[in-house]
């Protein structure tokens, strides 16, 4: 692979680029946030049921998911900026459209779009983030995801406010502030330049058998899709479930901003958390602390909704609090493959449990929300088993 040399065209320092990228992960993420808390007035707008908007969801989840690894590649090898200014673009131009959509069909044209941003985004900017960063990358990479947690919690705040205040079709104005962003984040980041090609340099191929075949990935792999299983069926499920029960559009995207709040600030706290009590400590108590406060939920959800919110706070905290160092454990594991390993991590793991959801609408429907939810976070405390596979690996830049 390449030996990497940072041109600090445009910039002083670092410091700098790794504040722009941070900045618009808070914004592509704040896109992405947006669509979960207002589908079911979609729905109830275009007419279609819980079943059809959790395979709409999934769907637009796996575009923005599976496809990162093959982003990522490109990235590692083109190592140009096109990926994190075109997916900013893409994710703030048509995720805000798609309240607009007409029919179901223009509706998943516009989130397939957006989604396309999401995974054009992602994997680039973790890759940057990672050379910006050196051996200080744990820090950088648990603000950096603490960011993107951030802008996917303040996405459902947002929506539903608008759409509670304004309507649906007032969201897409949104678009101005992430066309905005990414074209200073264009002049703001500097660019990368390949100084030296390796002649062990794999090709595509040769990359993902490498990648696939390496059994801690594997292992840190399955790791990250728990946490996905968690997030995303939280994020799907209970919106049908509030606005069943009455909630309002603002109540059930002030709900889910908790949730994924609570995720950042786990994000935030990662790092420090590793440094105290150690990687595997880490891991382990976020696959296992989240089957008990999900039942504690499912308990008091009905009786005492307000502190059923504290617990889904819980839950978000907990859930989010091993993915800094899943994703830099990874890319430690092959340093050469930064991006790709980011795409699979952040984007490939997500995209794997969307396929999942696609049928969990159903699922719901027939066996109920509740049910359903406390089932599934009986999962990532079985996966936790496989974390005491998990070797230390020293890093390289």
């Amino acid at each position: 692979m390449s030996i990497i040399l940072i041109m600090t065209k445009g910039i002083k320092n670092t410091k700098s680029a790794i504040i722009w990228l941070c900045l618009a992960h808070l914004t592509a993420d704040v896109y992405s946030g947006f669509l979960n808390p207002i589908m079911p007035f979609i729905a109830g707008k275009l007419g279609f049921s819980m079943a059809v908007a959790t395979v709409i969801i999934s769907i637009s989840h796996i575009c923005s998911s599976m496809l990162q690894p093959i982003f990522g590649f490109f990235a590692d090898n083109m190592l140009k900026r096109f990926f994190i200014f075109w997916g900013l673009i893409l994710a703030s131009v048509f995720i805000p459209l798609a309240p607009l959509a007409p029919n179901v069909r223009i509706l998943l044209l516009f989130m397939i779009l957006g989604s396309l941003g999401g995974s054009f985004f992602h994997p680039q900017s973790m890759g940057f983030i990672n050379y910006f960063s050196g051996k200080n990358c744990s820090d950088n990479m648990g603000i950096f995801i603490s960011m993107g947690s951030l802008g996917f919690a303040f996405g459902p705040l947002m929506a539903s406010l608008i759409t509670q205040v304004s309507g649906l079709d007032k969201i897409s104005y949104t678009s101005l502030a992430g066309i905005l962003l990414a074209c200073l984040m264009f002049l703001c980041v500097p660019k990368l330049s390949r100084i030296e090609k390796k002649p062990d340099h794999k090709e595509f191929f040769n990359s993902f058998k490498e990648i696939l075949g390496n059994r801690q990935m594997n292992y840190l792999m399955l790791i990250a899709m728990m946490k996905s299983l968690i997030t995303n069926s939280s994020c799907i499920l209970l919106p049908f479930l509030w606005k069943s029960m009455g909630y309002s559009p603002f109540y059930i995207g002030f709900a889910l901003f908790l949730f994924v709040f609570a995720g950042s600030v786990g994000s935030f706290l990662s790092p420090k958390a590793e440094k105290h009590f150690g990687s595997k400590p880490v891991i382990y108590f976020s696959m296992l602390a989240t089957f008990p406060m999900m039942i504690l939920f499912a308990l008091i959800y009905k009786s005492h909704p307000a502190l059923s919110l504290v617990v889904f706070f819980v839950i978000g905290f907990t859930t989010m609090l091993a993915q800094p160092v899943t994703m830099v454990w990874a890319q430690r594991t092959l340093p050469e493959y930064k991006s790709i390993v980011a795409g699979f991590i952040n984007g490939f793991c997500w995209g794997i449990i969307a396929l999942c959801m696609s049928i969990l609408g159903a699922v719901a429907q027939k066996f109920g929300i509740i049910n359903v939810l406390v089932c599934l976070s009986i999962i990532p405390a079985v996966v936790s088993y496989f974390v005491k596979y998990l070797n230390n690996t020293e890093y390289k830049v």
